[in-house]
């Protein structure tokens, strides 16, 4: 994955990202338990004082397990799923959505005011397994200033990146380990076509694309634009992150600069829809069926954004200023139907494993 919020900027900010592991000391909560316990990927973040109205108002005790990113979480997750480390999971995305059902990770639930989700969003919509929470755009980021330093024209398209004056320029993440990376491929699938993609990575080696384990290392240490990528020296201008890294880069600094230093490569997004659902063999059902309730309430998809860093999905949902001057969603993003995800997934994965990696 996936990792959206800027965690160490976030410290202080307010935000509940409780981790923790093993059970609870009441067993992890049998069928009357008090605790509701949430597995996510380590991205997850909520201001205390709306997890703290939750809790008051439902009478649950909110207990986070956060489980590395979201293709690790998901997978042990799938392990673990005839004794679950929770009631409730969050953070399985289209990319991912097909290993999850097909492993019969989820029960059906359809939480109050699904109606209110915007239809767009929507899928399983015959069993409920899952609810959509969120989603956001994955799309290369570059460095403003150095494209202004280098007199160079930032790249817009696909295309673009294979150009020769792109040349050593971009880093993504692995597809196979990381979430940003999986939605950069799949991209790169929706633009090509089964055949196409593969031609594309060929042309994308050759120029010089760098390939890391995940986001962190990519952004925070990589890609010159960033905050952590300046002070790690990084030298890569372009980065495969999301449409709303660009606010996070104002939001987090201090002092705030007038316009981003990051910009988003419009041409070369995926959009990405985060889901959440109650867990086979939860021992919390109630609990859980309430947390998923308040997850598409208006008071935490109103939070979410800036929490997050990531749009809400439900309608009449609060979108940031700062996500309207600095991260607006892609016009016109790259998208595959979950089907076409679910068929064809692992062999692309495989196929750029040893395209681009060998």
């Amino acid at each position: 994955m996936h990792i959206k919020t800027f965690a160490v900027a976030a410290v202080g900010l307010g935000l509940v990202t409780l981790s923790a592991c093993g059970s609870s000391p009441d067993g992890k909560g049998s069928a009357g338990s008090k605790t509701v316990t949430l597995v996510s990927h380590n991205s997850w973040a909520a201001s205390k004082s709306v997890i703290a109205d939750f809790e008051k108002s439902s009478g649950y005790k909110v207990k986070v397990l956060e489980d590395g990113d979201a293709g690790q979480a998901v997978n042990k997750a799938i392990l673990t799923k005839d004794n679950p480390q929770g009631d409730v999971f969050f953070g399985v995305d289209n990319t991912l959505l097909s290993r999850a059902l097909d492993n019969g990770l989820f029960q059906p639930y359809e939480p109050k005011d699904a109606d209110l989700i915007l239809p767009q969003y929507r899928v399983d919509e015959a069993k409920h397994r899952v609810t959509p929470i969120d989603t956001g755009d994955i799309c290369v980021n570059y460095d403003k200033k150095y494209f202004a330093d280098h007199r160079l024209t930032p790249p817009a398209s696909f295309d673009d990146l294979i150009k020769p004056e792109y040349r050593n320029l971009l880093v993504t993440e692995n597809a196979a380990t990381s979430s940003p990376g999986l939605g950069f491929l799949l991209g790169t699938a929706a633009r090509y076509g089964d055949q196409g993609w593969q031609d594309y990575w060929k042309k994308l080696k050759a120029n010089g694309v760098k390939v890391v384990d995940g986001w962190e290392q990519a952004y925070n240490q990589e890609f010159s634009g960033s905050a952590g990528g300046r002070k790690a020296k990084g030298d890569r201008p372009l980065v495969v992150s999301y449409a709303s890294s660009p606010p996070a880069e104002v939001i987090y600094a201090d002092p705030r600069p007038k316009t981003a230093p990051t910009g988003v490569a419009q041409g070369t997004c995926f959009r990405q829809v985060e889901y959440a659902g109650l867990l086979s063999n939860a021992r919390n059902t109630e609990g859980g069926k309430a947390f998923l309730d308040f997850l598409i309430t208006k008071e935490f998809q109103d939070d979410m954004p800036l929490n997050m860093f990531v749009h809400p999905v439900r309608e009449a949902a609060q979108v940031p200023p700062e996500f309207v001057k600095y991260g607006p969603q892609a016009k016109n993003p790259e998208t595959l139907a979950p089907d076409r995800i679910a068929a064809n997934r692992d062999q692309w994965v495989k196929s750029w494993t040893s395209l681009v990696l060998r």
